[in-house]
Parts: C-alpha cells; structure tokens; sequence
C-alpha cells in the first residue's frame, strides 16, 4: 500500500474490498428474497383483502415508505433492547433492510397488477375462468413479466442501501472502507475504490434485468415507452 500513485494503490485496494462485497451482496440478496415474501402478502391483503387488510397493508407501506432507512435501523438495532429484543448487527441490518424493501416491492407488484388492462380480465370472464383462474394464468404472468425491471431496480437500490449497515458495525464493503481509511489516510483513492466496486455490481444487475426482460418478453408485445 505504499506506492503513492493513485491508480496502483486503487488497483491493490479492489481485492481488500471484494471480501466486504460478499458480505453486502449476502445482505442484499437475503434482504430483497425475505421482502418479497412480505410484499407478496402484503399485495395479496391489498388485491383481495377486506377493508381492514387493505388499511393495514397500506399503512405499513406508508410507515416504511415515509420513514429513513437509517432511522429504522437504529430503532431496530438500538431502539429494540431497550425492551428486551436484541439482535446482532447483520441480523438487524438485514431485518430493516427486509421490513423496508418489502414496502416498495409490494408496491411494485400492485402496481404491475393494476397496469393489466381491463380487456384481459373480461376476456378470460368471458371464456368463463374463474377469479383464481384469471390470476394464476392471465394477470400474474404478465404482471410479473411487467415488475421485473423495478424489482432489479430495487436489488440496486439494497446493494446501495446496505452501506447503511455499516454504522452499526458490519463489516460490508463500506465498512472495510473506512478501516482503509484510517490505516492509510488516503480518503480520496479509498472510497473512489469503494463507489467503483458499487458501480460495477449496479450496472451488472442492471445488464441482467435486460436480458431476463428479453427471454420473458411476450412475442409481438412491446410495452410502450416513455
């Protein structure tokens, strides 16, 4: 580390930094699996529950919509001992990580539901399908087909979001960071190093959610473009 020329002393950083980025891809992957599985239940409380699952399903978007990440964190990590539920720091980042993305992506999959057109709904009505009939094989694969872009969007936005979990001490890719920084004073080249390693995961998955787009696209479909 003590060659002074920034690009080599970046370069030799890259490997030190990549066993933080296991870690902060575990927590992205983990945080985005276990709030899909929320958001699932939380669309499904919206689509088809009654007004009272609809309130409390729109009311826990809007809490973890409208808050900080970083405020849910603390409250997690620090708030909850203070009433007898304590967790370990990775486990708490990837509780609110979780509890948060759950938010968005419930909104995703609402939103894609809802952008089915009407015709499809009556046309399968008129082939006489049943309500579950017309979800499970007209809605839900077109929808689905429709929320992957903004769910890969999401998966950046955690990988991004996961630097949060190092202020309460994991040892993620922003973490390892500023245990470089603080060996080697060079702030500069460390976290220039550190927004590479971010850039280049981001735009791998942002590659990915293309070509997933372009094996599920229906033949002869083209949604219409902004």
């Amino acid at each position: 580390m003590a060659n002074t020329n920034p690009l080599f002393f970046i370069a030799k950083l890259i490997p030190y930094l990549a066993q933080g980025l296991i870690t902060t891809l575990q927590m992205s992957l983990l945080s985005f699996s276990f709030g899909l599985c929320i958001a699932t239940i939380l669309t499904l409380m919206r689509v088809f529950g009654n007004s009272p699952l609809r309130i409390i399903a729109r009311s826990y978007v809007e809490v973890f919509r409208g808050t900080p990440t970083l405020v849910q964190l603390l409250l997690i990590y620090f708030g909850l001992p203070s009433i007898g539920v304590k967790f370990n720091a990775i486990t708490a980042a990837i509780i609110t990580l979780s509890l948060n993305s759950a938010a968005y992506q419930a909104e995703i999959l609402r939103a894609s539901i809802k952008a089915i057109p009407e015709t499809q709904y009556l046309s399968a009505e008129s082939l006489g399908m049943s309500t579950l009939q017309i979800y499970r094989y007209v809605v839900l694969p077109q929808a689905l087909r429709n929320a992957i872009p903004a769910l890969v969007n999401e998966i950046v936005a955690l990988v991004k979001e996961s630097s949060l979990a190092s202020v309460i001490g994991v040892v993620e890719l922003t973490r390892r960071g500023e245990y470089m920084v603080a060996y080697t004073f060079r702030a500069f080249e460390v976290y220039i190093a550190v927004a590479l390693v971010y850039l280049a995961v981001c735009l791998a998955l942002s590659q990915l959610s293309k070509i997933i787009e372009s094996k599920l696209k229906i033949p002869g479909y083209e949604r219409g473009k902004a």
